[in-house]
């Protein structure tokens, strides 16, 4: 996958989270596990792309480490929503396996990045 490819996947990850955001109950619970997860689904896509354009190695793993962490955040929240049964596990089980993918890309490009 190019650089372009998983910048639109990330771009559709944060877009899919933030429909799920949305549609979440509009209880204090369900409002602060929407602006979480919007906030680090979107920061996904943001860091991922502004990572495209390090000027260093270095500078490439620091800012892939922030898309790895928010992307398990993504995750948590997603998994959050349904343990709190704010949200059905089949409806968001697609975009947790997304968030995990995710991490698991990011967790290998930052572990090549750091051993050159």
């Amino acid at each position: 996958m190019d650089k372009k490819e998983l910048q639109c996947r990330t771009k559709v990850f944060a877009h899919r989270c933030v429909k799920l955001a949305l549609v979440l109950p509009q209880t204090q619970l369900g409002k602060h596990i929407s602006g979480q997860l919007i906030r680090s689904s979107t920061s996904v896509a943001a860091n991922y792309r502004a990572s495209c354009f390090a000027q260093s190695r270095s500078s490439f793993a620091a800012k892939i480490s922030i898309v790895l962490e928010e992307a398990d955040e993504s995750a948590f929240w997603i998994e959050f929503a349904v343990d709190e049964n704010l949200v059905k596990s089949h409806l968001a089980d697609d975009l947790l396996k997304e968030a995990h993918e995710l991490v698991s890309i990011f967790a290998a490009s930052r572990k090549t990045a750091q051993q050159k």
